[in-house]
């Protein structure tokens, strides 16, 4: 378990099977981060939870709020890639009330921190929507430079969209580190 003066980051179990099935089918939480939007049942949650938990190349939390005790969102490393010391991260704030508030940047922060310092990879990168402007303030508040674009590669709300990719390498971060910037 993780933690700061915000957020507590704790592993991804079985148990955590409905809170996520609430927000994997809220089509306004996922809207900005999965590819294809759609409905699920909750075996196909449980499922997906379990393939998540047991893979050697993915570590995925829970994020808690520490003030109020509820668990608010999901942060991941997946298709981690040990020989060239890199992973995918992933976020979702699964509870709507809870955005805006820094819950993001500081789940974020613990993720990195434990990549970084502890898994000692050498790049983080992303994928974020292009429409997904919150996403993309936070992902370059936190260092991640823009790598490329995939162009019109989401069909969303009548129109094509682009999916950016963006990464932090780990001397980037150590260095921002030394200065406080993260």
């Amino acid at each position: 378990m993780f933690e700061n003066k915000m957020v507590r980051l704790r592993k991804l179990s079985p148990s955590d099977a409905r809170t996520y099935h609430d927000w994997r089918n809220d089509l306004e939480v996922m809207k900005t981060t999965s590819p294809q939007l759609d409905l699920y049942t909750l075996e196909e949650t449980e499922q997906f939870i379990s393939v998540i938990a047991s893979q050697a190349n993915a570590k995925g939390y829970m994020i808690e709020h520490k003030k109020s005790g509820q668990t608010v969102g999901i942060v991941s490393l997946i298709n981690i890639d040990y020989k060239n010391r890199s992973a995918e991260c992933v976020i979702d704030i699964g509870e709507r009330e809870m955005w805006g508030k820094g819950i993001g940047t500081s789940a974020m922060s613990l993720l990195l921190e434990f990549a970084f310092h502890e898994l000692n990879l050498h790049r983080v990168y992303l994928q974020v929507f292009s429409f997904n402007d919150r996403g993309i303030k936070l992902y370059e508040k936190m260092g991640f430079t823009h790598d490329g674009r995939l162009r019109e590669s989401l069909y969303r709300g009548g129109r094509w969209h682009d999916t950016l990719i963006m990464s932090l390498l780990q001397k980037e971060y150590l260095d921002r580190s030394a200065t406080g910037a993260v």
